[in-house]
C-alpha cells in the first residue's frame, strides 16, 4: 500500500470529523498573537517555551506536517513569515480559512514531510514539527530533510510519541485496566497488527501509525548534525483515558540548533 497516500486521505477524513488536530485556532487567539501574546504546542498539553523561540518578526517558518490552522496561523500572527506543509490537503485548508479571515499571509504546499526538495538548502530560521512522525514509515529522512533546508544557527521544534506508547494491548487494557506488553518497537500497523484489525482499520479510513526508537528519533537529530538543546516529556489529558500514562508520559520534545 501507498503509506503518503493513505495517509493524507485518513486526515482528510479526520478534518471531516473534527478532530481536535484539526479545529483551526480562533480569531481572538490571533487577536491576542498580535499583540504579542501567544503559545504554540507540539505535544497535547505543555505551551513550547518561550525561550526555545527565535526572535519572530521576520524570521522564516516552515511548520512541518503541521496542518490543521493551529501553530501556522499563531506564528504568523506574531510576525513570523510562516510556510504550511503538510500532506493533508483538508488540513491545509484549516490554515487557509484561518489566514482569510484573520488577514495573515500564509504559504501552504501540500507534500511528504520526508521529501522537501522544493525548498532552497538553508531557506529557514526555524522549523516546527508537532507530533506528526508517527505517520511515517522512517524518520530519519525527516531530520535529515529538516536539518538541510535550516540556515546555520537554525532551530527545529520537534514533538513525538514516546515509543513505549506502542508497546501495550490497549483494547485489554480498556476492558479489564491491565496492561499488557503485546508489540515489538519499532511498532507498525502495517507489519504487526492482526490482519482483521488491520483490515478493519482500512475500511475505517483509519490513518496508518509507526512508532520510532529513541534512537531515530533523538539519535537521528544527532546524526543528521543538530545539536539538542532543550528537551521535555508531555502525557495526553486524563480525559482522553490513555492507560499507559497513569506510569509514564506518552510524548516528548525537542529543541534542537544546527550548529
Amino acid at each position: 500500500m501507498n503509506i503518503r497516500e493513505h495517509n493524507r486521505d485518513a486526515w482528510d477524513r479526520e478534518v471531516t470529523k473534527g478532530n481536535k488536530w484539526t479545529i483551526p485556532v480562533s480569531a481572538d487567539t490571533i487577536l491576542k498573537a498580535r499583540r504579542g501574546e501567544w503559545q504554540i504546542v507540539l505535544t497535547p498539553t505543555i505551551p513550547v517555551p518561550v525561550d526555545w523561540f527565535p526572535q519572530l518578526k521576520g524570521a522564516d517558518v516552515l511548520c512541518l506536517a503541521s496542518g490543521g490552522g493551529q501553530q501556522g496561523p499563531v506564528l504568523a500572527a506574531a510576525g513570523a513569515n510562516v510556510t504550511v506543509f503538510d500532506n493533508s490537503p483538508l488540513q491545509l485548508e484549516q490554515d487557509r480559512l484561518v489566514a482569510e479571515r484573520d488577514g495573515l499571509s500564509i504559504r501552504l504546499i501540500e507534500g511528504d514531510m520526508a521529501d522537501l526538495h522544493i525548498f532552497d538548502s538553508m531557506s529557514y530560521d526555524l522549523i516546527v514539527h508537532p507530533v506528526s512522525n508517527t505517520f511515517v514509515p522512517d524518520v530519519r529522512p525527516v531530520w535529515r530533510e529538516a536539518f538541510r533546508v535550516l540556515r546555520h544557527g537554525g532551530i527545529l521544534l520537534a514533538g513525538f510519541m514516546n515509543p513505549a506508547a506502542y508497546l501495550v494491548d490497549y483494547e485489554l487494557a480498556e476492558r479489564t485496566g491491565v496492561l499488557q506488553v503485546k508489540y515489538r518497537i519499532p511498532y507498525s500497523d502495517v507489519r504487526d497488527l492482526p490482519e482483521e484489525e488491520k483490515k478493519h482499520r482500512l475500511e475505517q479510513g483509519e490513518p496508518m501509525e509507526f512508532s520510532h526508537t529513541l534512537d531515530d528519533q533523538i539519535g537521528g537529530q544527532l546524526a543528521a548534525g543538530f545539536v539538542i538543546t532543550g528537551f521535555y516529556e508531555d502525557k495526553t489529558p486524563p480525559s482522553e483515558k490513555e492507560p499507559l500514562t497513569t506510569y509514564t508520559p506518552n510524548c516528548m520534545a525537542t529543541r534542537a540548533v544546527k550548529r
